[in-house]
Formats: C-alpha cells, sequence, structure tokens
C-alpha cells in the first residue's frame, strides 16, 4: 500500500477516534460535562492512546474495501487497547474524569462502532464497482454445490458493478438444507432434486437461463444425473471459476472483470472418485532408483513420467521415436520437476543394437514399457509395421532390461488383445503371452518380474474418440459414429496410471496380500466400470456445448472399420476376473507358455514382417494367438 494511502487511512482513525470521545463521554454521564481547558489535553490523550494501539496492529494498511470479519479483530483490539491506556492515563494524572466506572467499555465499544462502521461503509460502497457496466440484464442462474461454493459465488456477483448473473436458488448437497438461505439466495432443494427443483421453476415461469455448478468437486454420476436434467429442461450446465479465483481475499483483481462460466467437458463426466493408492509403496519402488520409460511422449507414457518424477526417481530416462512428443513431455518435466535427473532419448524399440547399448549405459532397475502402435484401423493399413513395433519391440525392451539386471518391467498392454480381431489387438495378445512366460520364469527361479497390466481407452489420448469429437463440434459438426451399438470402456489418464503404478508396486515386489494368480502369469485388468455407448457419448458433447443433437448438430453413423468390434472384453472367456484386494484391479489368468518357445515364435513371425511377407507373419501369429479372427476388409462383432 502506497505510504500516502497508509497515512490517509490514519488520518480518518484519528478523526473517528476524536468523534469516539464525546459521544462515550455523554454516554457514560449525560449530565456531567467536563471543563472546557480538559478537551485540548484530553482529545490528545484518547488520539496519543488510539495510535500507539492502531500502529503495532497494522490498521493503517487494511483495504477499506476488501473489509470483512478477519479485518476487524484488530479493529475491536486496537479501541480496547486505546481505551485502556486513556482511562490509565486519566488515573494517573488525576484530573477530571467521568464517575462512571463503566466509562471505558463504552469509550472501547464506541470508538470500534465508529471505526468499524467506516470500513463496513468503504466495503459497501465498493462493491458494485468492479467490472464493466452492461446494459444487458443478469441472466437468471441455479446454482449446485456445497453452501461455502454458493457463498462465494454470490458473493462474487455483488462485487460487480453489473452482474451478469442473477441467482434464483441454490441446488445443496442434502435435502435437510432446503428452506434456508445463503445471502438472501433460497435452497430449493438438494442436488439429487435438481429434475424436480427444475419442474417446479418452469411451472412458475422461473425457468434458470444456467444450472451453474460451483463445486468443483462435483462430477463423474452425480454431474450426470445433474445433466440429465438439465437437458430435459434445455438448461445449459456451466462451471465457476475455482473458490480461489472467486474469493476477494486471494483473487481480487478477479472482481474487476465479469466472471467467465465456462463449459463442463466431458472428462468432468465420465471420471470416477479416485481409489485409495498405496503412495507409500509407490514412493518404496520408484525413490532413487533408474526408471526407463518408453513411449514417453505418447497419452500414457507421459502421464507415467509425471507420476514417477514426482516420486523421486535417481534418473529417469525418457525414450520416444517422436522428436516432438519427446520435446514437449522433456520440457514439461524441466519445468515441473527440476531436481531429477532426465535423459531424453531419441529411439525405436525395434532397433535391437541401439537398444542394447542404451539399457548397458542406463542400466535401468525399472522399466514402463508403453510404446505401441495403438490405432486400429492404421495397423490393419501396415500389419507389419504393428507387429514389429507391438511385438518384437516389446520383446527387444524386455529381453535387453533383463540382461542389464533391471528388476522389473510393466508392460502397457490393452483390453483389444481379449479376443481380438484386429492385427493390433492380436499382437498385444502375443506381447502379453511374451511378458507372462518371463514373470513365470522369474518367480520360479529369480530374475526380472514382468507385470502386465491391461486397460481400455483412455480420454483425451492421442486418435481417440473425444478429441475427434471436439473437433468435429468446433466446424460445427457433423460427429461421426461407426455404429449405433458401439460400446467402450473409458477411463481417464490419471486415474489409469494410478492404478498401473499401483499394479507395479504389488506385483513386483514379494508381498503377503499379493494374488495367488500371479505366480501362474496373471494379468492386472484395470476396472473400468461400465462400458459408454459411442452415440451416448457424443450426445453428451453435443449437449455439454450448449446444443441439441439432430437439431444444433448431427450424428452421422459412418459403419464399422476394418478389425473393429462392436464392443471390447477385459477378460476372456477362459480367463474370469478375480479380485485382488486392491481396489481398482482384477486380475486375470490366460494361458501361458514357455518364454523360449514363445520367443523362437516370435522370431520367426519377426523374420517375416521384416522380409515383408505378410500373408507368413499373419498366419504365424494366427497359429500363436489361435482366437484371433482376422477380419481386415469385413468389421467383426464383439463376441462373449
Amino acid at each position: 500500500m502506497a505510504p500516502q494511502r497508509i497515512l490517509l487511512n490514519l488520518g480518518l482513525d484519528l478523526a473517528l477516534a476524536a468523534l469516539a470521545l464525546p459521544a462515550a463521554l455523554w454516554l457514560a454521564a449525560p449530565g456531567q460535562w467536563p471543563p472546557m481547558g480538559w478537551w485540548p489535553g484530553g482529545l490528545a490523550g484518547a488520539l496519543a492512546a488510539f495510535a500507539a494501539a492502531a500502529l503495532p496492529l497494522r490498521l493503517p494498511r487494511q483495504y477499506w474495501r476488501y473489509a470483512g470479519l478477519p479485518d476487524l479483530l484488530p479493529v475491536l483490539g486496537a479501541s480496547a487497547l486505546a481505551a485502556a491506556l486513556f482511562w490509565v492515563g486519566l488515573l494517573v494524572l488525576g484530573g477530571w474524569r467521568p464517575a462512571n466506572a463503566a466509562f471505558p467499555v463504552l469509550h472501547a465499544g464506541v470508538m470500534a462502532a465508529l471505526v468499524g462502521s467506516a470500513r463496513l461503509m468503504g466495503r459497501l460502497r465498493s462493491a458494485h464497482r468492479a467490472g464493466p457496466g452492461s446494459d444487458l440484464p443478469a441472466q437468471p442462474v441455479l446454482l449446485a454445490g456445497s453452501g461455502d461454493t454458493a457463498d462465494l459465488f454470490i458473493r462474487a456477483l455483488i462485487a460487480q458493478r453489473a452482474p451478469g448473473y442473477r441467482v434464483e436458488g441454490i441446488l445443496a448437497p442434502r435435502a435437510r438444507q432446503r428452506g434456508r438461505r445463503i445471502l438472501g439466495v433460497p435452497i430449493l432443494g438438494a442436488v439429487e432434486d435438481a429434475g424436480a427443483v427444475l419442474d417446479a421453476l418452469r411451472t412458475d415461469g422461473r425457468l434458470p437461463a444456467l444450472l451453474v455448478l460451483t463445486d468443483p468437486a462435483l462430477s463423474g454420476a452425480a454431474l450426470e444425473s445433474l445433466l440429465d436434467a438439465a437437458d430435459r429442461h434445455g438448461v445449459p450446465l456451466r462451471r465457476a471459476p475455482r473458490p480461489t479465483a472467486l474469493d476477494p481475499a486471494t483473487a481480487r483483481p478477479q472482481a474487476q472483470r465479469r466472471m467467465d462460466l465456462r463449459p463442463v467437458s466431458i472428462e468432468e463426466l465420465l471420471d470416477r472418485p479416485q481409489v485409495p493408492l498405496d503412495r507409500e509403496g509407490m514412493a518404496r519402488l520408484i525413490q532413487g532408483r533408474r526408471v526407463l520409460v518408453t513411449g514417453a511422449g505418447g497419452t500414457i507414457g507421459s502421464e507415467l513420467s509425471r507420476q514417477i518424477a514426482a516420486l523421486g526417481p535417481s534418473t529417469l530416462t525418457l525414450l520416444d521415436h517422436g522428436e516432438f512428443a519427446l520435446y514437449e513431455i522433456d520440457l514439461e518435466l524441466s519445468e515441473s520437476h527440476p531436481g531429477v535427473a532426465r535423459r531424453p532419448v531419441l529411439a525405436d524399440v525395434r532397433d535391437e543394437p541401439r537398444l542394447r547399448r542404451l539399457m548397458e549405459d542406463i542400466r535401468p532397475e525399472l522399466v514402463f514399457h508403453a510404446a505401441a502402435l495403438k490405432h486400429v484401423p492404421m495397423v490393419e493399413n501396415d500389419p507389419l509395421e504393428g507387429l514389429l513395433t507391438n511385438v518384437l519391440g516389446t520383446r527387444l525392451i524386455a529381453d535387453a532390461a533383463r540382461a542389464n539386471g533391471c528388476r522389473a518391467m510393466v508392460f502397457i498392454s490393452t483390453d483389444k488383445a481379449v479376443n481380438p480381431t484386429s492385427v493390433m489387438g492380436a499382437s498385444k495378445r502375443l506381447a502379453e503371452m511374451y511378458c507372462q512366460a518371463l514373470d513365470v520364469a522369474a518367480r520360479q527361479g529369480g530374475g526380472m518380474r514382468c507385470v502386465t497390466v491391461r486397460f481400455g481407452n483412455v480420454l483425451g489420448s492421442t486418435g481417440s474418440v473425444v478429441p475427434l469429437f471436439r473437433r468435429q463440434l468446433e466446424r460445427g459438426g457433423p460427429l461421426t459414429v461407426t455404429h449405433p451399438d458401439m460400446r467402450r470402456y473409458f477411463m481417464t489418464v490419471r486415474e489409469a496410471v494410478g492404478l498401473v503404478l499401483q499394479a507395479s508396486v504389488i506385483g513386483a515386489e514379494d508381498r503377503a496380500d499379493q494374488p495367488k494368480e500371479l505366480a501362474d502369469g496373471g494379468i492386472f485388468v484395470l476396472d473400468m466400470g461400465k462400458p459408454v455407448k459411442i452415440v451416448d457419448l457424443a450426445r453428451r458433447m453435443i449437449r455439454l456445448a450448449g446444443l441439441q443433437p439432430e437439431v444444433d448438430v448431427e450424428i452421422r453413423f459412418t459403419g464399422l472399420r476394418p478389425g473393429e468390434k462392436l464392443f471390447e472384453e477385459l477378460f476372456h472367456g477362459q480367463e474370469p476376473p478375480r479380485p485382488t484386494g486392491f481396489p481398482g484391479l482384477l486380475v486375470a489368468t490366460p494361458r501361458t507358455a514357455d518364454a523360449a518357445l514363445v520367443g523362437r515364435a516370435i522370431d520367426e513371425v519377426s523374420a517375416a514382417a521384416r522380409g515383408g511377407q505378410a500373408r507368413l507373419a499373419l498366419a504365424g501369429l494366427a497359429r500363436l494367438v489361435p482366437e484371433f479372427e482376422h477380419a481386415p476388409n469385413a468389421p467383426a462383432a464383439g463376441r462373449a
């Protein structure tokens, strides 16, 4: 605060303190008035006492326009101390003083009332000064969230010169809060009562223009039910700014502009409550160890790199074949975790001499293998590339890591490996088989553990449907869906990677609570919840954008593509899921084979692929993965 402003505040406070003295004297003894000669010294003493009390409590440094309850505490303290000092001065000097012994209390009360009221008036005077003026009428809105977040939102509106929104009511977390008020706004019901509340508001002709979510934790199923209720009435959903951006105590510049509400994202809608994770176990596994992440520039690989870097490895090697993707994650980690020693490596997982030299150089203790070709139609177009990257690349990484004393390798697999109809899915299943065989051998005779983790789609990943729908929405549509019955499992990348690390802790350590299926080559499978119809996902994204499906934006069905199934499966019919005792993780035990036998078969398939012999390579893949029913030109439906 500028010095001149501090002096102005002090001068105003002293003037109020001077007014407080005659008012307190009149209250204490209306019929008694001090002699005229007493006043100069009395006023000087009262002002000196107030200054001595106010300066240590920094009263002149307060912003009056932002005054709140915390600011009134120093006012009360300074008033009480000033009144006490003044009374002591009167007693010591022995001059005239009021006969009423309650004078010090009255003096402190009047002083606190005057000084505090001035701050309150300053707050009220500036309440509607922020932001530009507007001739547009305020939009009626309904809030959904906790009392604290609703209170912050309403206060932020009060701070606007011309608020763009008018709060008609609040939906609270609990039904018993109905009927109460927050800053004069009624609580109309609970969040789960949104449909009934909107029905009543429509009947009264008071349907809001927006339903605003003030609670940042409101997501998943609760958010979906709110969206359903809002959809029935054509009320768009919007997300309020973060509470810290609304609180004038922490974000005062926010009050200087109109409040911006943002659309709700599909990730928030499909997000699920975070399952408890063994963070101590993760730190024990990662901290102080040499870690290698392949495919570090991809969606899963980059999130793995972020979460691993936060756990404090001694070195983190980032390997990727894409230069720009590798540059981006390396730059991000240099800013977010500058203390972690990193090494970005441009390399192809199919380059055996390069991998061997790299492993001999860095000697990783943990390898997270996320590098893969994952887009089904692209791999169908170039199946040999998919085989070389997904199968041979996985074997080369595993063999080089094992040869250099790696403690554990974590292999990222996919639900498309179950009953595969695409080369991508079958190649990942063959890679699973090799990692399973290595893990069984390690558990029997020692050596590198191989932990395989299988899961479905992650929201927002490269090439996935959500970014595609976003691009199509930006162009005004249509949104293209392959089939009305197409279903997929979805999970946020943060949740998926957290569970991958949890599975790594369980699979890489010898634990008493380890699932017994791991000894037989068990595969960890993430609990993906219920599958989502892609057409429903498209409709949701259109509604979240404030538009109506088939009215504002068309949904067009294009037909299944080669290798695609109507729905994916997480478990083969012969590998029923088993619980692990850890939330979010299941385990399956597909058939296994000897590592040497699988390795020789992979060599044969890889040799055919390198020689451009597609028919021979795919025939070898079909022998190794007998459930693989390849449909290169005709899409296949999923099988139970």
